[in-house]
């Protein structure tokens, strides 16, 4: 029996891509897992094909950028399974361009759903975790917590957050395990809110190499099948045939 099985794993960002299939992973393999995002008739079809093939699933639909919103997500989870045994915080959007075009909107929402999203799930969890000693939060981040590329300055600058929350909140914390999955380019929706045509066509150009979701969400399985006393710090997947 994998030692998923029977685990509460609560996914934000679960409507498609990484999170879509991180969720019918890990009900494969035995967790019982709690789905979350804003587009609620994917998120619907998701759990009844999970719940079809013999596993467990719920939904609900969040939007990680209010603190309120996040905590009655992680609540929901709690009254249907029980105390939430991982969170993945998996929500985010990646609108390139080049920082001469001033789309402060879109810095603002990468702001807000990138580096709050990850606060308010992290807000939403850790009260419980440590009065039990026990959890885990998976922080899905980038290749672009390490890399910085022309018209993703702003992108990257959040994912760098996301790294450095997560090594924060490992190093204060030796009860609760804290993972950083960083993703390569990955064949996902990521992106598809670009409104610069020449961000957008590079990142088509880059994505002919891409790996798919699932690759990313084998490494989150493998972060949280690990041993109690093992905490992977961060996973770097990258496809064999690109430096991004």
């Amino acid at each position: 029996m994998s030692s998923i099985s029977g685990k509460v794993i609560a996914i934000t960002g679960a409507s498609s891509g990484i999170g879509e299939a991180a969720a019918r992973l890990l009900a494969q393999r035995g967790a019982k897992v709690v789905v979350g995002a804003r587009r609620t008739d994917r998120l619907e079809a998701l759990v009844n094909e999970i719940n079809a093939a013999g596993g467990q699933a719920r939904f609900k639909a969040v939007d990680v950028t209010s603190r309120e919103d996040t905590k009655a997500f992680v609540d929901f989870a709690k009254s249907e399974f029980g105390a939430v045994d991982v969170l993945v915080n998996n929500a985010g959007i990646m609108p390139l361009s080049l920082m001469e075009e001033l789309k402060v909107d879109e810095w603002d929402r990468m702001i807000d759903v990138n580096i709050k999203g990850v606060l308010n799930g992290v807000a939403a969890v850790l009260p419980d975790m440590k009065a039990r000693h026990s959890g885990q939060i998976i922080n899905v981040a980038s290749v672009g917590a390490h890399i910085v590329v022309p018209t993703g300055a702003v992108y990257c600058a959040t994912k760098y957050a996301v790294w450095a929350i997560s090594d924060g909140l490992r190093q204060e914390n030796q009860d609760i395990r804290v993972t950083t999955i960083s993703p390569g380019v990955t064949a996902t929706e990521l992106g598809n809110d670009i409104s610069d045509q020449a961000a957008k066509d590079y990142l088509v150009e880059l994505r002919k190499t891409a790996l798919t979701p699932d690759a990313i969400a084998r490494a989150i399985a493998y972060a949280v099948e690990q041993p109690d006393e093992v905490d992977v710090n961060e996973i770097v997947v990258r496809p064999i045939t690109s430096s991004l």
